[in-house]
């Protein structure tokens, strides 16, 4: 069976623009989005509808009827998915299976690679590496550690970047007067937020360019990205945070290679700052002695 949002994953970067508008369209309300016409689709990308076709044909299907059936038939397979999650995931055993557990979380890393395309980290690293006014990062309730992470690692990189734990309280002022010289980051995974809408639509209506780290089933913000990065999650009884870190940790390299020797620069002047904010300062007890002050 074809799976519409994997095809979908592995084409992106061979898709022009107008293309990947209507991909994203899709994805942010999958699959209910191409069960209607190709007329609805393409008013929900503000698109066309033969740039919907074309989109179609990219993904090897000869006709939006072909494309649709794919999609019924990945809810009909998808709607015993929570039984076998039960099955499957649950522990029968009394004592934790380590072996287990690590092989679900390396499974996860596995499928990033199918989830995230190379082109759409390329794409957001150069946002980011372009040294914009301003970089405005902020998650939810469990996805802002992660985002404080990120923001952390790439002000050793790059400047402006500012990490934002309450977008729509004290830290709204940061957008603004958000032109096109500001790059939103915004993390925003399953059981999706209001709030993270709101910060999205603030972003956008101040002109900000925005990129979207979400899960596989893609947040309703996605839509309103420039840039979409989608995370397999998974996990008993919380969602895995190990594939969310090894993107944070692509993410940066891949602006760290963006930014060339300017990143690197940056890198040494905070070296060299936090060297000398560590280096400790003697203790009255070990001041000099009269026969060292003597010589």
């Amino acid at each position: 069976m074809i799976r519409i949002k994997k095809e979908i994953f592995d084409r992106m970067e061979e898709l022009s623009p107008s293309e990947r508008k209507v991909a994203r369209a899709l994805l942010a309300d999958y699959p209910s989005s191409g069960l209607g016409s190709t007329g609805q689709l393409a008013r929900a990308a503000g698109t066309s509808a033969p740039t919907v076709l074309r989109l179609v044909a990219r993904l090897g299907l000869g006709s939006y009827a072909e494309f649709q059936k794919h999609l019924r038939d990945e809810i009909m397979h998808d709607l015993n998915a929570p039984v076998r999650r039960a099955e499957s995931e649950a522990p029968r055993e009394d004592r934790t299976d380590v072996g287990r557990s690590l092989a679900e979380r390396r499974d996860l890393l596995d499928r990033l690679g199918s989830t995230v395309s190379g082109s759409e980290i390329e794409r957001a690293a150069r946002l980011l590496a372009s040294e914009p006014k301003a970089v405005l990062i902020s998650g939810g309730y469990y996805s802002r550690f992660l985002a404080e992470i990120l923001a952390r690692q790439l002000d050793q990189i790059t400047p402006n970047i500012d990490f934002l734990p309450d977008p729509l309280g004290y830290n709204v002022g940061k957008f603004y007067g958000a032109k096109r010289n500001t790059v939103v980051v915004l993390f925003d995974l399953r059981r999706y937020q209001l709030e993270a809408a709101q910060v999205a639509a603030l972003a956008k209506r101040e002109g900000a360019s925005l990129i979207v780290i979400t899960d596989e089933e893609i947040s309703p913000i996605a839509d309103k990205a420039d840039v979409v990065l989608a995370v397999p999650v998974g996990g008993i009884p919380f969602d895995s945070f190990a594939p969310l870190m090894v993107l944070v940790e692509v993410l940066v390299e891949a602006v760290l290679r963006a930014a060339g020797q300017k990143g690197i620069d940056r890198m040494k002047l905070w070296e060299d700052r936090s060297y000398l904010e560590r280096t400790p300062h003697p203790q009255p007890d070990e001041a000099a002695s009269p026969s060292q002050e003597a010589s």
